[in-house]
This record gives structure tokens, C-alpha cells and sequence, in this order.
């Protein structure tokens, strides 16, 4: 394994514990035939097993030090490829159609600054994943998981619920880095649906809608909705009346499916 001080700036923190990496390689469970992107392999601690696997690996490290050390380290492996770029800014849908035909798991462990982030770059092309495992901070993997009407519960939650089933499979603790963050880590699995989960008949619209309506937590959905100006008022209140929502609750507290009937009723009058 490559040994570098870890850069601050970068949210590097490095995964050292074998037992946390045999616990995570037990989850992946990579074979020949399968396809693994890797978003900051770091050292190479789980690029090794990954690679030892005879998986195909594409590993994307941004920093420019141990990059060229991960590309000389693994050059003797034919289906590990080491890519120095920012996550990002790669166009996934161009980087893994080279390997056509194929869907991809991924596995991360992902800096805590920019993991929302990758998430959401994730959530914008899901059909090219089979599965995420992702190492996150423990506060965002409750987030995910979170059910409405908590404080937990929010835009990622119902973004990622559209497209995946997500499940938090343990809980790292700081002891398994170098440096040693301050925060406990969650590493989840997100399983990705054949379908999206419920028709929201436009999804970018339906991510402005849930967008609008957790903007202003402690507001009604009602004056969230009228300030992001979707359809004129007599026609918002048509549109939760035929959903059957209360303008009066809080965005906090309605459900995926709630979402969903609301963003397709303001489609359908916006038409």
C-alpha cells in the first residue's frame, strides 16, 4: 500500500483498518466479469483486494501525487485503470460506456465535503449502477435512511428513494483513519431499482418541486410552492386539492409518493 501524508484541503482521510476493508470487500463481493468504479482510491488499500479480484476497475483520484503511484503500483494488472480527475467533472456516462453493454457498482470512500456531491452526480445518471457502497459520514447516512417528518428527512432522502434501495450496512469509527476525523462514518449500500420507484412524470421538475418544498423548513408547503412560482395560485390549490395534500402542512411531511402526485399534477396544469 502507497504511504502519503493526506491533504487537508482534499478531505483525505485515509481507510486503514483491515477489518473495516475485508467487511467492505465481503459487501462488493468482486468477481471476474465485474465492473467497479472507485471514486478516491487514496493509498490503494481497497484498489489492492479490488484488483486482486480480477474485476475490471476503473479507480478516479484527484490528487496529483498519488495518482501516478496508484497508475505504476497497479500497471502489472491489465483491468486496473487509475484516472487523475476530479469526480465531478468526468463524464460517467462517456468514461464507462467504453466497456459497453456493462453496469457498474461502485465503491467509495468518499471525502466528506464533497459527498452530497457525488451522490447527486450519481443520481443523475442511475441506470449505469447496479450498486453504490459508499463510505459517507454517519450524519448524511441518517439522512438517507430518514422517514418524513424528522429532521433527518430531506431533498437527498427523496431523491435517492426514487432510484435506490439504501441500507446502512455498519458504522466505521474514527480509529479506522489516518488522520483520525472527528465524526463516525456509515458505510451504506444502495441498490439500484430496474424502475424509478413511482412515476413523477418529469424529474427535474420533480427535484425543483422537493427543492421548493424543504426550502423553507418551517413554512407551509403552501407559501414554499407560491414562492417558487410554479403555476399561478387558483391553479396551485387545484392541483393540491386533486392530490389531496393539505397546503397548510410542512414539505417535511409528505412522502415520496406525495411528491410524485404533486410534481405530475403541476406538469399536467403547466401544459
Amino acid at each position: 500500500m502507497i504511504s502519503m501524508k493526506a491533504i487537508k484541503m482534499l478531505g483525505q482521510n485515509f481507510l486503514v483498518d483491515n477489518g473495516v476493508i475485508d467487511r467492505i470487500i465481503d459487501l462488493v463481493a468482486p468477481a471476474p466479469g465485474d465492473h467497479i468504479l472507485e471514486v478516491g482510491p487514496g493509498q490503494g488499500a481497497l484498489t489492492s483486494r479490488l484488483a486482486a479480484s480480477g474485476a475490471r476497475v476503473l479507480a478516479v483520484e484527484l490528487d496529483r501525487r498519488l495518482a501516478p503511484m496508484l497508475a505504476k503500483e497497479f500497471e502489472s494488472y491489465p483491468l486496473v485503470e487509475v484516472l487523475e480527475a476530479d469526480i465531478l467533472k468526468v463524464d460517467l456516462p462517456r468514461e464507462l460506456a467504453r466497456h459497453s453493454g456493462s453496469r457498474w457498482k461502485v465503491a467509495a470512500n468518499l471525502p466528506y465535503n464533497i459527498s452530497s456531491q457525488v451522490l447527486i452526480k450519481f443520481l443523475e445518471t442511475p441506470t449505469l449502477f447496479t450498486d453504490l457502497y459508499l463510505m459517507l459520514q454517519k450524519e448524511v447516512g441518517d439522512r438517507l435512511a430518514a422517514q418524513p417528518s424528522c429532521k433527518e428527512y430531506g431533498v437527498l432522502t427523496l431523491f435517492c428513494r426514487l432510484h435506490f434501495d439504501v441500507t446502512r450496512e455498519f458504522i466505521v469509527r474514527p480509529g479506522s483513519f489516518h488522520p483520525v476525523p472527528k465524526v463516525d462514518s456509515a458505510i451504506l449500500h444502495f441498490r439500484a431499482l430496474a424502475a424509478p420507484r413511482v412515476d413523477v412524470g418529469d424529474e427535474r421538475l420533480f427535484r425543483r418541486v422537493v427543492k421548493a418544498g424543504f426550502a423553507q423548513r418551517r413554512k407551509t408547503l403552501w407559501n414554499c410552492l407560491k414562492s417558487a412560482e410554479f403555476l399561478p395560485e387558483e391553479q396551485l390549490s387545484a392541483v393540491l386539492a386533486e392530490c389531496r395534500i393539505d397546503p397548510a402542512r410542512r414539505g417535511e411531511t409528505l412522502s415520496l409518493d406525495e411528491f410524485a402526485a404533486l410534481t405530475r399534477g403541476i406538469m399536467l396544469k403547466g401544459k
